[in-house]
C-alpha cells in the first residue's frame, strides 16, 4: 500500500516539515556525487552504528560525539528508493501532526522520534556494526502521533496486487496500524534470527515513541475539527 494523499488540510503552512523534505532531498543530491568510498566513510561517521551506542552508554556524558549520529542519520538514505518512500509518507501525513503541534515543537518532536527510533534499533541489536541510516524512525514517530490525531480521516491509497492496481480510500487507523503490524511482525522476526537491511525496531521505537511524544509536546485536545470534513 502506498499513500498517496490524505483527506486533511492543514490550517497553517507547514513550514518545518516541507524544509525537512527539501534539506533531506539535498542531502541526498549530495550523497549521489560521493564516490563509494566516500559514501562508506561519510555512512561511518554519521550513521548509527549499534555497537558503537551500546558501548558508550556508561560514558554518555563525556562521548556526546558517539551520541551525535542519533541526529544525523537522520537525513542520510541509502538510496533513491529509500529517501523518495520516506519522503513520500512525511508530505502525505507530517503536514497535519505540524498543524496539531505548531512548527517549533513539530520540529522537536521529529527529530525526538528520530532519537528514540535509532535507541530502539541499537537495543534491539547492540552488536551490530553496519551503519543504519534514514528518516525512517522519525516518520514512524509522525505515524504514531498522525493515528492518534486523526484516526477517522481518510488516505488514498495506490494498492498493487501482481497486475491488478487501483486507489482506494482507507481511514487512517486501518492503514497505519497494518503499517505498524508489517513492522512489528518483521521485528519480531529478526530479533529470531532473520536476516534484514531493514531497521525495523527503528520503525517500532519511532512508532511509540511519537505517541508518546505527541502527548508530551501537544498544547491542545486531541479532538479535531478537521476529522469532519473527511466523512
Amino acid at each position: 500500500m502506498i499513500p498517496i494523499r490524505d483527506c486533511l488540510r492543514p490550517k497553517r503552512y507547514p513550514y518545518v516539515n516541507v524544509s525537512i523534505i527539501v534539506i533531506t532531498l539535498l542531502i541526498y543530491l549530495w550523497e549521489a556525487t560521493l564516490s563509494q568510498t566516500e559514501l562508506m566513510r561519510m555512512a561511518n561517521t554519521y550513521g548509527v552504528i549499534p555497537i558503537h551506542i551500546s558501548q558508550n552508554i556508561p560514558n554518555s556524558i563525556s562521548s556526546m560525539v558517539a551520541w551525535s549520529p542519533l541526529i544525523t542519520s537522520i537525513f542520510l538514505h541509502s538510496g533513491w528508493l529509500h529517501v523518495l518512500g520516506n519522503m513520500l509518507y512525511l508530505w502525505v501525513f507530517g503536514d497535519n501532526v505540524e498543524d496539531r503541534l505548531g512548527h517549533w515543537r513539530y520540529l522537536l518532536f521529529y527529530l525526538g522520534a528520530g532519537i528514540i527510533g535509532g535507541l530502539a534499533q541499537v537495543i534491539s541489536d547492540p552488536y551490530f556494526t553496519v551503519p543504519v541510516l534514514g528518516a525512517s524512525g522519525a516518520i514512524a514517530g509522525v505515524l504514531g502521533a498522525y493515528v492518534v490525531s486523526y484516526p477517522r480521516a481518510r488516505v488514498e491509497t495506490l494498492i498493487i496486487l501482481l497486475f491488478f492496481v487501483t486507489i482506494v480510500k482507507i481511514r487512517a487507523v486501518v492503514f497505519i496500524l497494518f503499517w505498524f503490524a508489517l513492522q512489528l511482525l518483521n521485528g519480531v522476526a529478526s530479533l529470531a534470527g532473520g536476516l534484514s537491511q531493514i531497521a525495523w525496531w527503528a520503525h517500532i521505537g519511532g512508532f511509540l515513541g511519537g505517541i508518546g511524544l505527541l502527548f508530551l509536546l501537544k498544547t491542545d485536545s486531541l479532538a479535531s475539527e478537521k476529522e469532519d470534513s473527511c466523512n
